[in-house]
């Protein structure tokens, strides 16, 4: 779910972002997870879209921060028609002025969106593991400073990946404090790989042997599974003994200078349909955002069994945002990164 804008975007259906406006085109840029794997959701529901409207969806993949430091450059000649992205990012793009007013039809039926951006699809911080290796998770935070995990664990970028920054919150809110925290997070750096602007590419990781714990998302790891069998999704507990998790949406808005807005608007309707968000935890294992939905599928049920006994708390995005810069500069202090 998330790179630096210096990290290679990697684009799925296009090499590169078009250089102009094309009245039969749309251009999106997101963050990596839901367009994972053959017959993923984003794939689907772009050929419905282009099947129903004649519009062509290019698609440009990048990490969380990667997305959004490409419309910020991007943007006295925006390329760039939806942005789809995690917090703290979309928050980000919204002070910055990267995106435009639009709300959808849909909107009355989710809830957590504004007038600049919705959630598109729920989802949650999480962990994996090898389960080949491992024959039961690590408990705690504190089991991952064990010495067998040396050069074993790897997180993603905090401040430069959205599943990263949702680390660095998850253990300020495990440890109870953010002294208590970075202090952690220095420890683990005794058995950390070191950084990654990429939450996706540590699956085939964990899976291989070469890691045995990694960080990620609940959707992202939940449809890698068929994959990658040998990873299994954990939360571990704080020394409150609580297992607990963040939710982590992916959120959709409008470019500010779309340049194809018009069926960016579309997409975005169609994305938050009912017909599309019906399909969000049967094929993306996802969440739905809408109200009116209700899954019933298997994979609905595997979500909400993976995460019995967790707690799900929720972060306060502006202050997230407010404090992030600060955060991050503690964080690479304590782990000289």
């Amino acid at each position: 779910m998330k790179s630096l804008l210096s990290a290679l975007l990697v684009a799925v259906s296009f090499a590169a972002a078009p250089a102009c406006a094309a009245s039969g085109v749309v251009t999106v840029y997101a963050a990596d997870g839901l367009h994972d794997g053959k017959g993923s959701w984003f794939e689907t529901q772009f050929d419905a879209f282009t099947h129903a409207t004649g519009v062509k969806v290019q698609y440009v993949e990048a990490g969380s921060g990667g997305v959004v430091e490409r419309v910020a450059k991007e943007k006295t000649n925006p390329q760039a028609d939806v942005l789809v992205t995690l917090p703290p990012f979309m928050q980000r793009a919204k002070a910055e002025g990267l995106l435009q007013s639009f709300k959808p039809t849909a909107a009355e039926a989710i809830e957590g969106g504004d007038e600049s951006y919705q959630p598109l699809v729920n989802n949650f911080q999480s962990f994996i593991y090898n389960s080949a290796e491992l024959k039961e998770p690590p408990k705690t935070f504190d089991d991952l400073l064990d010495p067998k995990f040396k050069g074993k664990i790897q997180y993603s970028t905090p401040g430069q990946a959205g599943d990263g920054t949702a680390v660095m919150l998850q253990v300020i809110h495990a440890f109870g404090s953010k002294d208590a925290a970075f202090d952690y997070l220095k420890k683990l750096q005794d058995n950390n790989v070191g950084p990654s602007s990429s939450t996706g590419k540590l699956t085939a990781l964990v899976n291989k042997g070469e890691l045995y714990v990694a960080n990620g998302d609940l959707q992202m790891n939940m449809s890698q599974i068929a994959d990658n069998p040998n990873i299994k999704v954990f939360w571990p507990a704080g020394p409150n003994g609580e297992r607990s998790a963040m939710p982590l949406p992916y959120y959709i808005g409008l470019v500010a200078g779309a340049p194809n807005a018009d069926n960016g608007r579309k997409l975005i309707e169609f994305l938050l349909s009912k017909e599309a968000q019906g399909a969000v935890s049967s094929v993306a294992l996802g969440v739905p955002v809408r109200k009116d939905v209700t899954p019933t599928d298997a994979n609905f049920t595997k979500l909400h069994d993976a995460m019995q006994g967790v707690t799900i708390w929720t972060p306060d995005w502006a202050q997230v945002l407010k404090d992030l810069p600060a955060d991050v500069s503690r964080w690479r202090e304590a782990t000289g990164s």
